[in-house]
């Protein structure tokens, strides 16, 4: 439905435009029948347009000249009858293109959703944008807009013409000239707001994204009065986007006053040069007004598309973003399901390198997990813990070496069935909009059983039960709960459905005694149910509790083995106190 001969896909000068995005493949083969029924209604009802000229062509030398009524009345009739198919026509028409967006939409909607999702992971948040979603709106609405009639009406003002030049030689070439004059200023209308519209959505998108940065960040911004000052940065890009847009809204204002005072000149100046014709005895009088009628349709849809030029650029550049999206996204081949994960980790000479570095965080990092094992992980700040954790999820893509889980690449498992069999409280715990029980869900299908088994768990579900809705709480953002009870109800997420691995980042930073005894519970909960768990944290209360432990170092292995070996190790170094149990430094390694 959406393709390059519509020009939404234009792009630069001799630079060669790379090949569709598989899904827009797939949009464009399943809109070719949509568009080909749309233009062939538009030929139809370009026909029917000169319903018009001959009607009065015929009134004004048939029915004037004869004095007949009863002619009179069935060139009406006929007209009207005409008149009610071409309305019918029409609504069919616009049906057909509303059908066609919707699909695309349906189309597309998923495939944009995933690669705005995956290009976040890939530069861990800072491309976090959802722009594309509403650049499909846009697309959507321009299908459905006069704008693209204008674009499948223009293709039949030849037929227009070609009648001018039969009614006579001179008004035919008056026809091609106003319709040349309109084109010129169609280009300039282009030329002359591209480049200011295309600077107004930059800096309104910079300046939106700005402000969706700072309300994550409301209470530390009002907190120390950093509101003032992050405002006038906020109305410095605004004034930016206003300033080139009302640049471009002078322009286009300007060019389109100017189209349609040439627009109406060039109609009643046809009816002076036909009426000089016909008093030359040149033409007849009903060619005069059918003349005017056919100069004005002819020039209809080149009016259009100056009156929707800023709908039609403002559908290019959301399409050539979206292009662009799900050009650098590769969605992940559907694959062959593997066995249910048993959580055995091999880690042969790993390397990460995140999104934005220059050098590996991760270096020559080898390792072997059994299934089943309880894993802590310290180390200083920037010893690269949260990237080693990125990786273990497979939301991080080794550099270099290996990283296997149960034998296979993480790559080789599906998507959604690796999230199920794992768990992973964050450091910087969110929940989403929607119940407690939900979120616990992780937004499948609750099985309120296996809920308040998690909640139980994670210690939260007495706390869940003294809210006045109970699991049925619907949460506003994270306004709802204390940032302790965020963190119960995260570990509950975590741990639910029986997960295979279970990562903690952190995951006591925010929680009182009840809290930590909830942590201990669970951790010996998923111990009986052979669970690997990976916990990231610096506190001996939980160390203790661990199978083994490892000591990371700019991104290396320094050491790994049982708590107690590990704090000796820490000792000898001189890194610990001499009163501090396992994991507890004088540095707070692995804060």
């Amino acid at each position: 439905m959406i393709s390059p001969h519509l020009g939404l896909a234009s792009g630069a000068p001799g630079v060669p435009v790379p090949p569709l995005p598989p899904v827009l493949q797939a949009i464009a083969r399943a809109s070719r029948s949509a568009v080909f029924s749309a233009a062939l209604f538009s030929l139809f009802l370009n026909v029917l347009m000169l319903v018009p000229s001959l009607y009065m062509l015929q009134v004004y030398d048939r029915v004037l000249s004869t004095g007949s009524v009863p002619t009179l009345v069935v060139l009406t009739a006929i007209t009207v009858f005409l008149f009610v198919v071409f309305g019918a026509l029409e609504w069919v028409r616009s049906q057909i293109m509303i059908v066609a967006s919707v699909r695309f939409d349906a189309m597309l909607g998923p495939a944009v959703h995933d690669a705005i999702f995956a290009r976040a992971m890939a530069s861990a948040g800072r491309h976090a944008s959802a722009q594309p979603l509403d650049d499909i709106d846009r697309v959507r609405q321009f299908v459905t807009g006069i704008g693209l009639f204008a674009l499948l009406d223009a293709p039949w003002v030849p037929l227009y013409v070609g009648l001018m030049f039969l009614f006579h030689w001179w008004m035919g070439v008056a026809a091609v000239v106003s319709i040349m004059v309109l084109a010129v200023l169609t280009v300039w209308n282009e030329l002359a707001t591209r480049h200011l519209l295309q600077e107004s959505n930059r800096a309104s998108q910079a300046a939106n994204q700005q402000t969706n940065l700072h309300l994550r960040h409301a209470e530390v911004i009002t907190a120390m009065g950093m509101l003032p000052r992050l405002r006038q940065r906020w109305q410095g890009e605004r004034a930016h986007a206003l300033d080139a847009q009302h640049q471009a809204s002078e322009r286009a204002g300007f060019i389109g006053a100017l189209s349609k005072t040439y627009r109406l000149t060039s109609q009643s100046l046809i009816l002076g040069l036909g009426a000089y014709l016909a008093l030359r005895r040149e033409i007849s009088p009903g060619m005069v007004i059918a003349g005017s009628i056919l100069l004005g349709r002819a020039l209809a849809p080149i009016d259009q598309l100056i009156g929707s030029w800023r709908s039609l650029d403002t559908a290019r550049g959301g399409y050539r973003r979206l292009r662009e999206l799900l050009g650098a996204h590769v969605p992940q081949a559907e694959r062959m399901a593997l066995p249910p994960v048993r959580g055995e980790y091999r880690i042969d000479k790993l390397f990460v390198t995140p999104a934005g570095a220059v050098a590996p965080i991760i270096k020559d990092f080898s390792l072997y997990i059994p299934a089943g094992t309880q894993v802590g992980v310290i180390g200083p700040s920037a010893a690269g813990k949260s990237t080693l954790v990125r990786a273990l999820l497979g939301l991080q893509a080794p550099t270099g070496g290996a990283l296997r889980l149960d034998g296979a690449e993480l790559t080789q498992y599906e998507r959604s069935a690796l999230g199920d069999a794992m768990g992973y409280l964050p450091q910087d715990v969110e929940l989403l909009e929607g119940t407690l029980a939900e979120n616990i869900a992780r937004f499948g299908e609750v099985n309120a059983d296996e809920v308040v088994r998690a909640a139980r768990l994670a210690g939260v579900h007495e706390m869940i039960l003294a809210l006045p809705e109970g699991y049925e709480t619907r949460l506003d953002g994270n306004r709802t709960l204390s940032a302790g009870q965020r963190q119960r109800v995260a570990l509950a997420r975590a741990v639910y459905g029986e997960p295979a691995v279970v990562i903690l980042d952190e995951p006591n930073s925010n929680l009182d005694e009840a809290g930590n005894a909830a942590l201990d519970r669970a951790l010996a909960a998923l111990r009986s149910t052979g669970a690997t768990v990976i916990i990231v944290t610096h506190r001996s209360r939980v160390l203790e509790q661990l199978d083994t432990v490892l000591l990371l170092i700019d991104g290396k292995l320094s050491h790994y083995g049982r708590p107690e070996e590990v704090a000796a190790v820490l000792r000898q170094r001189g890194t610990v106190q001499p009163s501090a149990s396992a994991g507890v430094t004088s540095r707070k390694v692995a804060a």
